[in-house]
């Protein structure tokens, strides 16, 4: 039997009869790959939420889950091994792994954008050229040191070509989602980054191409030529439907590609590729394709070929002085290579050294196009154990370290202090309200932009001093996938992209963009559109940064919930609610969540056809305050009536309802309650557009529900989000949404009399703002 041990595993039947029947499962292909899956993928997800406190993409805890399940770790146990494992299974494994690779490498096509390189900057290109040239040079002089001590015997021009490639590495995708964490995508050195990264992902697949055919023993060198050929065939114009038909015969043109790049000599990963970067970009059938494919493949089949690479690791092999010494040796030449040629070329382009040295190192990230080098050595018999493990562990390495180098050497996430104070972070101000009111209004899809854009019409006034500025955010989630990427591919040269006068990916964005440009156009309203893409955990950092950076005097956040048919509210997304309690902390201006229920109908509405009643519930405090001054500049609108209701405590009540004094605020006060009422009330003398009425409260809840009752027929509430005054301490026990604060959770709730939309407003205060959701810190429900 020991003379037996290299002969072919067992053959393995498909599905087992069942354990009632005296079959063991895992004896069997389909459920022991479905173990093995399962397995992967409670691994890398456990490992990539402990790493992200790290802020580490997930490639890494892919690579690491890998390394974990093969023989540098629970391989080491024969019995576990041979239990999950085992040699009889390897063929299906990396059967489905190379499946999911095949497909993966498409849309890794699909995410370079042809247009774009040919577009690239003299920077750029100088930086990619470097980025490739050194590292490659570098790659050939350490592989001889390689052949002379652990890797002899080896085909030494394969060899010098597949240690280049290695070495002369950039991972695009890896990159793009490293500067989206540390908030670098819009900066200067962000746009370099990725347009070198595209570059030299390229220049790397030419390069693997030209390794293979030189690893192999045929002329498939040549006959590849047929490949770009047979792409070419599968160009489609813009505007065509997209059918069904259409999506499964392209994914069949990516597996017959895929066959035929096999069958000459060339991984059938290479024909995938060519057929995803010959797909056009411009219409919607890139981004049909991904919705597709990119979540099966990523998150089911993709980590399997990280498995099935950590079983082909032990870094057990390395072992002693030399072999350390080695590993030190290609990792070091790695970044040299990396950093010194990226840098060399920065400085000669007179890119900041601080910039230079963080661009170095951001393009001495690795990732999956790495590990398909290596394995690809592996297999054809060019790396040996030893020299695949050191290779697999510089990738870890030189990867893991970017992020926290790129941190500690450049920081542009959090400069509060360098962008400098500005003077209008209020809606109310003294003096001079002639001043332009700067809006930074925030949206997450298309949904909410008839209403939001019919408020920020309403918001305009009449076009007297300097107007209005408005910022239009569209707040984009970065995720894994790869239609984050193809986000990513569209940031602009002025950092903020938002629409592409060619054509979209969907028709989500058309509506976006349609709605804007009619606003800007018909209103002659200054509209700045702009995208943040980021990570849900962070992407209120983004709100509050371009907050200050564009001297807004208040943000204005969708709501969490949205209007059903019925008129109650549903959760859109519960992280939505963490991220607008996170702005009304941490804001550097005043803000404002807007409850939209169906402001101005479905539709925008034109100037001219303007005809809204507004609200402001005043009970008296800083936020009521500012929501006032909101209100009035609405009322400038020839369109808008406002009417000023103001909640005052009845003489017969002052035993029943506490008096507190709600004015002592920091003594920052820049009028008193009663200043301000009693303008209200001459401008309401001479205004037709301001009505000014006052209520006398007995019983807080019931006395106020029943003001709301009479005004239910309005079309938008200003309210503030935490009113001062006696009447508004005795409702704050019913706040059941914080953010909201007691008057918006009232007017929203299921029992409130009117179905009209909600601004909730609070002032900015400086340091202490929102003391009671910061306080609350992360603890939210989803509701």
């Amino acid at each position: 039997m020991a003379a037996n041990t290299s002969a072919c595993p067992a053959f393995m039947k498909a599905t087992s009869n069942g354990v009632f029947q005296g079959d063991n499962p895992i004896d069997f292909a389909l459920p022991l790959a479905i173990l093995q899956i399962v397995i992967v993928i409670i691994l890398t997800r456990l490992l990539a939420y402990l790493l992200r406190p790290l802020r580490q993409p997930r490639v890494i805890a892919e690579v690491i889950g890998g390394i974990m399940l093969g023989p540098s770790l629970l391989g080491r146990s024969k019995a576990f091994l041979d239990a999950v494992f085992p040699k009889k299974s390897l063929t299906v494994l990396e059967t489905l792994a190379n499946l999911g690779l095949l497909f993966f490498l498409f849309l890794a096509g699909l995410e370079i954008d042809t247009k774009s390189l040919r577009n690239t900057g003299k920077k750029a290109l100088g930086i990619a050229l470097a980025g490739i040239s050194l590292p490659f040079a570098l790659g050939i002089g350490s592989s001889f040191v390689l052949r002379a001590t652990i890797s002899k015997g080896v085909d030494s021009v394969a060899f010098l070509i597949f240690m280049g490639v290695a070495l002369s590495i950039t991972a695009f995708p890896v990159l793009a989602r490293i500067l989206a964490e540390l908030k670098l995508l819009t900066t200067e050195i962000g746009r370099l980054a990725m347009s070198a990264a595209a570059v030299n992902d390229v220049a790397a697949w030419i390069l693997l191409a030209l390794a293979i055919a030189l690893s192999g023993s045929d002329t498939s060198a040549l006959v590849s030529l047929w490949v770009f050929l047979a792409g070419a065939v599968l160009r489609c114009h813009e505007g065509e439907p997209i059918e069904e038909t259409y999506i499964c015969a392209t994914l069949a043109v990516v597996l017959v590609c895929g066959f035929i790049t096999d069958a000459i000599g060339i991984h059938s990963m290479f024909g995938a590729f060519v057929v995803g970067v010959l797909i056009p970009k411009e219409g919607p059938f890139a981004g049909a394709l991904i919705e597709k494919v990119e979540d099966l493949v990523s998150g089911l089949f993709l980590p399997l070929y990280f498995v099935a690479s950590g079983l082909k690791t032990n870094v057990a092999t390395i072992q002693g002085a030399q072999s350390w010494g080695l590993l030190v040796l290609v990792t070091f030449t790695a970044c040299f290579g990396k950093i010194v040629g990226t840098l060399g070329v920065s400085l000669a382009f007179k890119i900041p050294m601080r910039e230079a040295v963080a661009l170095g190192f951001l393009m001495n990230t690795k990732g999956l196009v790495e590990l398909i080098v290596l394995n690809i050595g592996k297999d054809r018999k060019v790396l040996n154990d030893q020299t695949f493990a050191i290779m697999v562990l510089m990738a870890l390495v030189t990867t893991f370290m970017t992020t926290p180098i790129v941190m500690a050497v450049y920081k542009p996430a959090r400069r509060a202090k360098k962008e400098g104070e500005y003077k209008h972070r209020t809606v109310e101000r003294d003096n001079n309200t002639n001043t332009q009111l700067r809006i930074l209004t925030c949206f997450h899809g298309a949904g909410s932009i008839p209403s939001m854009i019919n408020l920020l019409e309403a918001s305009r006034g009449i076009e007297k001093g300097e107007g209005l500025c408005i910022y239009a955010l569209h707040l984009r989630e970065l995720s894994e996938r790869s239609s984050a990427i193809l986000m990513v591919h569209k940031v602009r040269k002025n950092g903020m992209p938002f629409w592409n006068r060619r054509g979209n990916n969907n028709n989500n964005a058309d509506q976006v963009v349609v709605a804007f440009q009619a606003f800007q156009q018909l209103s002659r309203v200054n509209v700045r559109p702009m995208t943040a893409i980021s990570s849900m955990s962070d992407i209120h950092e983004d709100i509050c940064t371009t907050a200050a950076r564009k001297r807004a005097s208040i943000v204005i956040l969708p709501f969490h919930k949205h209007q059903q048919v019925d008129g109650s509210l549903e959760t859109t997304r519960g992280d939505y609610r963490w991220v607008n309690r996170r702005v009304l902390v941490e804001a550097p201006c005043s803000v404002g969540i807007f409850v939209d229920r169906g402001l101005g109908g479905s539709s925008q509405v034109s100037a001219q056809d303007v005809s809204y009643s507004v609200v402001v519930l005043f009970f008296g405090g800083r936020d009521d305050r500012e929501a006032l001054a909101y209100g009035l500049r609405m009322a400038e609108h020839p369109g808008i009536s406002l009417t000023v209701l103001r909640f005052v405590t009845s003489p017969e009540s002052a035993g029943e309802i506490t008096r507190v004094d709600v004015d002592n605020e920091n003594g920052k006060i820049l009028k008193s309650d009663e200043e301000v009422m009693s303008e209200i009330r001459k401008k309401s003398s001479v205004d037709e557009s301001v009505t000014f009425v006052e209520k006398r409260v007995e019983n807080a809840t019931m006395d106020v529900r029943s003001a709301i009752e009479e005004m239910r027929r309005s079309n938008l509430f200003l309210v503030g989000r935490m009113p001062g005054g006696e009447i508004a301490l005795a409702i704050r026990e019913n706040s059941e949404c914080a953010e909201l604060g007691p008057v918006g959770s009232l007017l929203i709730s299921t029992e409130s009399p009117t179905r009209a939309s909600v601004l909730v407003i609070q002032q900015y205060n400086g340091a202490g703002t929102a003391p009671d959701l910061a306080s609350a810190g992360s603890e939210l429900d989803t509701d």
